[in-house]
C-alpha cells in the first residue's frame, strides 16, 4: 500500500500557503470586509507575555477562516518574514490522521525561516485531529518561540476540550454571528441611518451614544437582519439570500445537528434531537419547562438535559436564567428562556417575518440577546418572573449580585404612550432602587425620549437603535481591552 510522501506534503503546505512566494494572501479573501472582532482577535494573537495557543471557535458560517487570514496578511504587513507564517487546514485529505508535530517538523526543516524569529503556526479545521488537545498542548510546552492558532467550526468539541486539556496553555476567542452593527456596516449602510455621540470620561472615549434620522428605514433593515443578518455570506450577497433558508438550514443547522453532534457525543437518536431543537426555535425568547419541554418534544428530562448541554454548547441556543422579584435565584431550575444565539436561524425554518408580526417581538428580544452573546464569559444577565410581573432583562452586579440596570424589551409604542402600563417595571424598581444604578430603558417600536412612571425616569429607545448600541459597544470594549493586552472584560455595569 503506498504512503503518503513527505514531497506530497510539501507541495500541499506551498499551495495552502501562497505568500512564501507572492508575500500576500489570496485575493479574494484580502477584499473581504474585515470582521469588527479582528482587532480583538490579532491583539490576542500577537500577545507574547503569555505562553498560550489562541482558540478560535465559533458556529459555521460566521468567518473563521477568513479572519484566519486577514491575520496573515496583518503580520505580513507588521515585517514578520512570509517563510514564518504557516497554516495548515487539516480537513484536507492528505493530512488526515498525521500529527501536529510531524507536519510542524516538515515545515521547520522545508520551509520556515531559520533565524530565531517568533514564528506562527496556524491549524485550521483542528477537530479533525483525534486528540488534538493533547497534541497542541505539547507542542505549545515545547516550541517556546512559535505562537500557535487553532479554530474549528465544531464549538462543542472545541470548548470542552480546550477548557478540559488547556487550562493555562490555551485561550479561547469566540467569533459569533454577525452583530447588527456589523451587519449594517458590511451593507454599507451605517453612515446613513446612525448618528452617534461620544461620551468621555478620564480623558479616554467611553461607550457611544446612537440616534437615527429615519427609524422606519432603520427597521426595515431591522427587519431583514432577523431574517438574514447573522452570516457575513448572507449579508453581502443578495444572490445568496434568494435561497437563504437551504443556506442555513443545509449548510449550517443540519451540519450541526447530523454531523456534529452525533459524532462528538454519541447521540443515536438524530430525529429526537432535531425535534427538540425545531420546539426550541419556534419558541425563542419565550420561558419553557423541563415538563413542558420532554412531553413536546417527546424526549426523557434526563436526555432532554444532555440535549440542552450539546446544543448550547454547539453555539446555537442560550439558556438564561430566572430569578425572583427579590432577585434571588431558585434553587431547583425547572423554567428558564431559551433564546437562539442568532434570530435568522428561526427565519430559516419557519419563514422570513415582517415589521407587523406577532413574532417580531420574540425576535427582537432574541436579537437583542444575541449582541451579548457576543461575549459569552462576561455577562451575568438574567430575566426576573413572579407572579403578576417579569422583567425581560436583569443584569447582576458581578460583587453583590444585586440588580444594576434592567431592560423591557418591547416591539411596540404602547409603553412610550401610556408609561404607567409599566406595572412590573415600577414594582420591581421599589424593591430595587438602592441596587439599580442606571436609569432603566424600555424599547419601542419608533419612539425614543425619556419619561416617568410612578416618578421613576424611564428611558424609551427603539428596539433596531438599542441592539445596534449593544453590538457596537461591546465589540469597542472587547477591543480597547484587547489594545491594552488584558484579558477581555467588559465592565457590563455600565449602560449601553
Amino acid at each position: 500500500m503506498l504512503e503518503i510522501s513527505e514531497a506530497d506534503i510539501q507541495e500541499r503546505m506551498r499551495l495552502d500557503n501562497p505568500w512564501w512566494d507572492d508575500h500576500k494572501i489570496a485575493t479574494d479573501f484580502g477584499d473581504m470586509r474585515r470582521r469588527a472582532y479582528f482587532p480583538a482577535f490579532a491583539a490576542l494573537v500577537q500577545e507574547t507575555k503569555v505562553q498560550r495557543a489562541v482558540v478560535l471557535m465559533g458556529p459555521r458560517r460566521v468567518g473563521k477562516t477568513v479572519m484566519i487570514f486577514h491575520l496573515v496578511q496583518k503580520l505580513l504587513d507588521g515585517g514578520v518574514d512570509p517563510s514564518d507564517i504557516l497554516y495548515l487546514s487539516l480537513d484536507t485529505p492528505l493530512y488526515n490522521r498525521m500529527p501536529l508535530e510531524k507536519l510542524l517538523g516538515i515545515f521547520l526543516k522545508n520551509f520556515a525561516n531559520k533565524s530565531d524569529a517568533l514564528k506562527y503556526v496556524i491549524y485550521d479545521e483542528i477537530q479533525y485531529l483525534r486528540n488534538w488537545e493533547v497534541h497542541l498542548k505539547s507542542l505549545v510546552d515545547t516550541y517556546r518561540r512559535i505562537r500557535f492558532v487553532a479554530s474549528g467550526s465544531a464549538a462543542a468539541a472545541l470548548r470542552m476540550k480546550s477548557e478540559e486539556s488547556g487550562a493555562g496553555r490555551f485561550t479561547d476567542f469566540m467569533l459569533p454571528p454577525l452583530s447588527f452593527s456589523e451587519y449594517l456596516d458590511f451593507r454599507g449602510l451605517t453612515t446613513g441611518l446612525i448618528q452617534e455621540t461620544t461620551t468621555v470620561e478620564n480623558g479616554d472615549q467611553a461607550g457611544g451614544r446612537y440616534t437615527t434620522s429615519n427609524i422606519e428605514a432603520l427597521n426595515e433593515v431591522f427587519t431583514d437582519y432577523l431574517t438574514f443578518g447573522g452570516y457575513p455570506e448572507l449579508a453581502i450577497s443578495d444572490n445568496v439570500q434568494q435561497n437563504f433558508q437551504r443556506y442555513i438550514r443545509s449548510d449550517i443547522i443540519d451540519s450541526v445537528l447530523l454531523r456534529d453532534l452525533p459524532s462528538l457525543y454519541g447521540i443515536g437518536d438524530i430525529q429526537e434531537l432535531n425535534s427538540l431543537f425545531t420546539t426550541l426555535a419556534y419558541n425563542t425568547a419565550q420561558e419553557v419547562s423541563l415538563e413542558a419541554l420532554s412531553k413536546s418534544a417527546n424526549v426523557a428530562k434526563n436526555t432532554l438535559k444532555r440535549y440542552l448541554d450539546y446544543l448550547e454548547a454547539a453555539f446555537l441556543i442560550k439558556r438564561v436564567e430566572r430569578i425572583d422579584r427579590n432577585a434571588r435565584r431558585f434553587q431547583r431550575t425547572t423554567s428558564f428562556k431559551v433564546y437562539l444565539t442568532n434570530p435568522s436561524i428561526r427565519a430559516a425554518m419557519f419563514g422570513p417575518v415582517s415589521a407587523g408580526d406577532d413574532a417580531m417581538g420574540p425576535l427582537a428580544e432574541t436579537a437583542i440577546f444575541a449582541q451579548w452573546f457576543h461575549d459569552y464569559k462576561n455577562f451575568d444577565l438574567r430575566y426576573a418572573r413572579w407572579d403578576g410581573g417579569e422583567i425581560d432583562i436583569v443584569y447582576l452586579n458581578k460583587g453583590s449580585q444585586k440588580p444594576a440596570w434592567i431592560v423591557e424589551v418591547k416591539w411596540s409604542d404602547a409603553p412610550f404612550e401610556r408609561p404607567s402600563r409599566l406595572t412590573s417595571l415600577v414594582s420591581f424598581l421599589e424593591d430595587h432602587q438602592d441596587t439599580v444604578v442606571q436609569v432603566p430603558t424600555v424599547t419601542t417600536r419608533t419612539r425614543q425620549g425619556t419619561r416617568k412612571a410612578a416618578g421613576y425616569e424611564i428611558e424609551f429607545i427603539p428596539a433596531a437603535l438599542y441592539c445596534y448600541a449593544v453590538g457596537r459597544n461591546v465589540v469597542r470594549r472587547l477591543t480597547k481591552s484587547a489594545n491594552t493586552r488584558l484579558e477581555p472584560e467588559l465592565d457590563l455595569g455600565d449602560r449601553f
